[in-house]
């Protein structure tokens, strides 16, 4: 429903500043430019669609060997001990926590296809003892927060869209998303254990959050005390081998659990081909916006206009020209995506302005989105304090994102 809005806003302040620019300022050009620009944005929408459909075949395929592989059930057991002190309404034996693991270790592994079905039913299981049907649980709120923040481990989508705009090195901006999503997770945890009142000094939660911080902080530590054609050496290095190293373990998981890996990768690999037709419309509906909201001036109006405040406060706008990546992040991640598709074929995959949008993307989750499915899907109406903790994670992961691309790129 919001992208529907915004795809509608789109068109109409574009109408507006457009009749403005002929009215006042005599520009007759504006008009017939914005008609040509969806015209190119179809088509740019097209083959960029097409252009994913190897790089999305190949790496759904080999998520696809991971999850047969069991890597879901393994990060499950690693981070359940964590997640379910976290969740201290539901006690021990509740069903949802075995739902609420796979989601998470899911979501980290980007494997959209298995962590919401098991959103929906993690939602749904809490929901059956949840006292007030209407209003969300703790559990509830804590679970979705969660997912709001975006933690994910292997942003491979984002990774294939550099891929297919023509990065160099398409993995550079892994570490970097890794490091703004922990963020975004640590603000959206804090704010909710915060509301709820959650022990965050007991002994299981004070190893996990005391042992990940320390090594969080010991990464940015050491990039920030090397110069910056070192911290891309390192960093691309690093990125790649952790990539390749994700691959071979996942062979070698499916192979111990005699899963025939080629078939595994096949069957994967055909959601990956089918995916990328699915997402040709889409991704044409919101560049063609996207162009005419650009081509009629409006675009350039907000983000000066932006930039200019920043500036005043002495703060450095190099990164402003992604900040329509950032803005659209929460309402829309198909939005966020088309921003940040435009911002790298505008500006270029590798240019500052690229690589901010693409951390941006991975940096968190789409919130109101999360908040309309997940708590619509169990009849969920007043939402307590969802949202703001959702919103908070949101600001938090995005600043991040515009800091560590500076620490990386800049």
């Amino acid at each position: 429903m919001a992208l529907n809005y915004i795809w509608i806003a789109f068109f109409l302040i574009a109408f507006v500043v457009a009749l403005a620019k002929l009215i006042f300022l005599g520009d007759m050009e504006v008009f017939p430019a914005m008609v040509n620009s969806t015209f190119d944005m179809a088509k740019t929408g097209f083959e960029i669609s097409l252009g994913l459909t190897g790089v999305l075949t190949l790496w759904m395929g080999i998520m696809k060997i991971g999850e047969d592989g069991g890597i879901v059930h393994v990060f499950s057991r690693i981070i359940g001990p964590f997640f379910k002190k976290l969740f201290p309404e539901l006690g021990e034996e509740h069903p949802a926590h075995a739902s609420i693991m796979m989601n998470i270790a899911a979501n980290m592994l980007n494997l959209d296809n298995a962590a919401t079905p098991m959103g929906l039913k993690a939602m749904k299981e809490m929901q059956q003892t949840n006292p007030n049907k209407d209003i969300a649980s703790n559990a509830q709120i804590m679970f979705l927060v969660l997912n709001t923040s975006g933690l994910t481990l292997l942003p491979i989508s984002i990774m294939v869209y550099r891929a297919q705009l023509g990065a160099v090195n398409p993995s550079d901006i892994f570490i970097p998303i890794m490091l703004a999503t922990y963020f975004s997770t640590l603000a959206g945890l804090l704010s909710v254990s915060f509301y709820q009142r959650i022990n965050l000094l007991d002994k299981t939660i004070l190893s996990y959050l005391g042992a990940l911080t320390a090594f969080i902080i010991g990464i940015i530590w050491y990039f920030s005390t090397i110069s910056q054609d070192q911290i891309t050496t390192i960093s691309t290095l690093a990125s790649n081998i952790i990539l390749f190293s994700v691959i071979v373990f996942f062979i070698l998981l499916a192979v111990r659990k005699r899963i025939n890996v080629y078939e595994s990768f096949i069957d994967g690999a055909k959601d990956g081909f089918k995916i990328a037709v699915k997402i040709i419309p889409y991704l044409v509906a919101i560049l063609v916006a996207i162009g005419v909201f650009r081509t009629s001036g409006a675009m350039d109006w907000l983000v000066s206009g932006i930039g200019w405040g920043l500036a005043q406060l002495g703060v450095n706008t190099d990164f402003i020209n992604a900040l329509p990546t950032a803005l659209m992040k929460p309402l829309s991640g198909s939005g966020a995506r088309g921003m940040m598709v435009d911002a790298m074929n505008t500006y270029g995959a590798d240019s500052f302005v690229g690589r901010v949008a693409s951390t941006v993307q991975g940096a968190t989750d789409t919130t109101f989105y999360i908040l309309a499915v997940y708590f619509g899907s169990v009849g969920i109406k007043k939402t307590r304090h969802a949202l703001a903790c959702g919103l908070i994670a949101d600001f938090t992961g995005i600043i991040a994102a515009i800091l560590m691309a500076y620490l990386f790129f800049h």
